[in-house]
């Protein structure tokens, strides 16, 4: 390579391209966005705990300006080092609070809080103010979401980890810390294959899972992950079917039809949000304990209902502690007589 660095989206070149330290200038191309980094930033504001997360996971806090679209708290293994970190919201921020942040990046985990309708503003209004951005791959790489819409979208190709890895080499260039993305990077791969290991140990018929994020109403149908997003990868990965064929990452199905595809596992989503009754991990299981279509379902029936952080089932690199957690349950299950 050239002194100046080229750092394109495509997968393929992702995947061929190794960083060194003081790799500057710095050309990176992001969901459609190239941009030249003269050298790694030094105030950043995050706008999705994904990308805080990733941050911390990278030794970057002292980067992190502000913070902001927080699901619940930190894992464990990131909750000191990311202690005392400033929030500008729980959801979206302002887009005059995050520039009062005087930062020279904003991190985005989705398209529709920094993107062509972007609920906090759009790259271009963050370039006119010399503001570079990001928006995690895994919400482009692979998806359509239409320029009108802030849904979350459908995906063209199946979702899985090799997004969330490319992102963190990635970023490990701009911030010029390559050793510490190939560290996390080892961890996470070391990670998966235990839990794999942990499952494979026993043996047994696929099992059919359905991954329920919550609903806008309690009786009515609730958002579940399609086959296509993280949640069809962490199935896969565990020998699980999703019962819901979809390439929409949370379309909203009938109960009923949950309940004819007869699930032997549900997975819920614990979030710290409210802002719909079902974002509470109780209101759910009390839900499905007492309504007559779902009461009935074999999962409720026997019980094996498995509570995961609601930032484990969208792309990030929390998606493996979504593995770890289904697949410990997985193993009692197996036990049990």
């Amino acid at each position: 390579m050239t002194v100046k660095h080229h750092f394109l989206s495509a997968l393929a070149l992702y995947a061929s391209l190794t960083f060194s330290a003081q790799a500057f200038p710095l050309t990176v191309g992001n969901c459609g966005l190239e941009q030249t980094f003269s050298e790694p930033p030094e105030r950043v504001v995050t706008v999705g705990q994904h990308e805080t997360e990733l941050l911390l996971a990278l030794g970057l806090k002292d980067r992190i300006a502000a913070t902001s679209v927080w699901f619940g708290p930190l894992p464990d293994a990131l909750a000191r080092e990311g202690a005392g970190l400033k929030k500008l919201a729980d959801n979206a921020p302002s887009f005059e609070s995050v520039v009062a942040e005087k930062p020279d990046l904003v991190l985005a985990q989705y398209q529709w809080h920094i993107g062509p309708q972007g609920e906090v503003g759009t790259r271009e209004q963050l370039t006119s103010l010399g503001i570079k951005s990001w928006i995690s791959p895994a919400d482009c790489v692979g998806k359509s979401v239409t320029s009108a819409s802030n849904g979350d979208g459908a995906r063209t190709t199946p979702f899985t980890m090799t997004e969330i890895r490319h992102e963190v080499s990635a970023l490990a260039a701009i911030f010029n810390v390559p050793q510490e993305g190939e560290k996390l990077n080892r961890a996470l791969q070391t990670r998966i294959d235990e839990a794999k290991k942990r499952v494979d140990a026993q043996p047994q018929k696929p099992l059919r899972v359905v991954f329920w994020f919550s609903s806008a109403r309690l009786n009515g149908d609730p958002w579940v992950a399609g086959d296509y997003g993280a949640p069809g990868w962490i199935g896969k990965t565990l020998g699980l079917k999703n019962i819901i064929t979809s390439h929409d990452e949370w379309p909203a199905v009938t109960w009923e039809h949950i309940a004819r595809a007869q699930p032997d596992i549900i997975v819920i989503a614990d979030m710290a949000r409210r802002l719909y009754p079902a974002d509470d991990v109780a209101v759910k299981k009390a839900f499905l304990e007492r309504d007559p279509v779902t009461r009935n379902i074999p999962a409720v029936q026997k019980g094996q209902i498995v509570v995961v952080p609601a930032m484990s089932l969208n792309p990030s690199l929390r998606n493996v502690d979504a593995v770890e957690i289904i697949s410990r349950a997985l193993a009692t299950y197996q036990a049990q007589p």
